[in-house]
């Protein structure tokens, strides 16, 4: 099977790329390599030092003799991308290839309408190139549990029954998105939902909770294959800030009252996710969702899983809680569902086991590499 990895140089798409290469399928990467240009233009950088993207493949070639292809431009220009298409002629297309992050889109206009006209438009090429030359291809598109925000409801795997009057109907989930990212990825299942409808598409809908680890099987090969560790306040996750926190002796920052609860997975959890749906297509005029994560934890469990890890290793870990950034709920009801992708055999991996041997360890390796002063939030939602 034929697999192009589009935003295969980015955290998610390259840890996967290299998975389905190492599993036999046949990969290409489509990429802009944007994502080094933000970090340029933010002035921050991956904790782990990420090679570049032809010296990551030649490695990858060196070490497995697997050939991965690799495309370089813009899926919001057309034309590069039906060429591209045209060019590797995939089976199924995995789309990561979209700015991902919440405070990036909140950090003034310029930002939030980039990542909506980047997001949306992106996604529409793809549709719009997979209804005229490829039908029969399969989308899978990465989601994002933020789009549903925090409902006094339990969540459930994109579709929900309603009862109204009398009647009932199955409906898209209510999507409550917390920023102008989350507002794009709502946009783009809206958009893929109604190709699938009109244009016998088919695609299956990843909404993917917060991803954590550095290590799969494949970027632990070599130091060159490495993936990155974002650790910022504009990129980084709370989870990996609180590693790099802990590694270097600052107080952990927990966001308001810490009760802000989400899906978490690890990355070699991710990697299978997408070997599974790429194995299971979704039907002609299918709009699939499933909702990928494994487990469920708030910002203050995670902080004091981190404390307690890494006092088991000598460090001396303090919390703060400091004022929240974001508008959020910090104290909510969140139950989401999350079956699907384990009935079709997903083995979780638990953030128990790999904490202190993963991202504290990495932390720790690293942690010279760290700029102290991107360890405070710097974005606003309310300005």
């Amino acid at each position: 099977m034929k697999v192009l990895v589009i935003g295969g140089d980015g955290y998610c798409g390259w840890a996967t790329a290299l998975h389905l290469a190492n599993k036999g399928y046949e990969v290409g990467i489509l990429d802009n390599l944007i994502r080094r240009h933000w970090d340029a233009k933010l002035g921050v950088d991956t904790l782990t030092p990420i090679a570049p993207i032809h010296q990551r493949l030649q490695r990858w070639k060196d070490l497995t003799g697997k050939h991965i292809d690799l495309y370089i431009g813009d899926i919001n220009h057309y034309d590069f991308l039906i060429k591209s298409l045209r060019d590797f002629g995939p089976d199924s297309i995995v789309h990561f290839g979209e700015q991902r992050s919440a405070p990036y889109s909140m950090i003034d206009r310029e930002h939030a309408v980039m990542t909506q006209t980047n997001n949306v438009v992106g996604t529409l090429n793809i549709l719009f190139a997979m209804r005229d030359e490829f039908p029969d291809c399969h989308l899978v598109k990465l989601g994002t549990m933020g789009e549903y925000g925090t409902p006094n409801i339990d969540i459930e795997e994109g579709y929900i029954e309603i009862e109204h009057n009398g009647r009932k109907d199955t409906l898209p989930y209510p999507k409550q998105p917390g920023s102008f990212y989350h507002l794009s990825k709502v946009h783009d299942s809206h958009n893929i939902h109604f190709a699938c409808k009109i244009w016998g598409l088919r695609a299956t809908d990843l909404n993917q909770g917060i991803v954590y680890g550095v290590l799969t099987e494949e970027t632990g090969m070599d130091e060159l294959l490495v993936n990155r560790l974002d650790y910022d306040g504009v990129f980084g996750t709370a989870l990996n800030r609180f590693c790099i926190q802990a590694a270097i002796g600052h107080p952990l920052t927990v966001y308001g009252k810490g009760g802000q609860t989400r899906g978490l997975l690890d990355i070699r959890d991710t990697v299978r996710c997408i070997e599974i749906a790429v194995n299971n297509p979704a039907e002609p005029g299918n709009f699939r969702v499933f909702n990928q994560f494994t487990e469920l934890f708030s910002v203050g469990d995670l902080a004091m899983m981190v404390k307690k890890a890494g006092t088991a290793m000598g460090m001396n870990v303090e919390i703060d809680n400091v004022a929240n950034p974001r508008v959020e709920l910090e104290e909510h009801y969140f139950n989401a569902k999350n079956t699907k992708l384990l009935d079709l055999g997903l083995q979780p991996h638990f953030l128990s086991d790999s904490l202190l041997d993963s991202l504290l360890h990495f932390a720790v390796k690293y942690k010279h590499r760290v700029d102290h002063n991107e360890i405070l939030p710097k974005v606003s939602w309310r300005r």
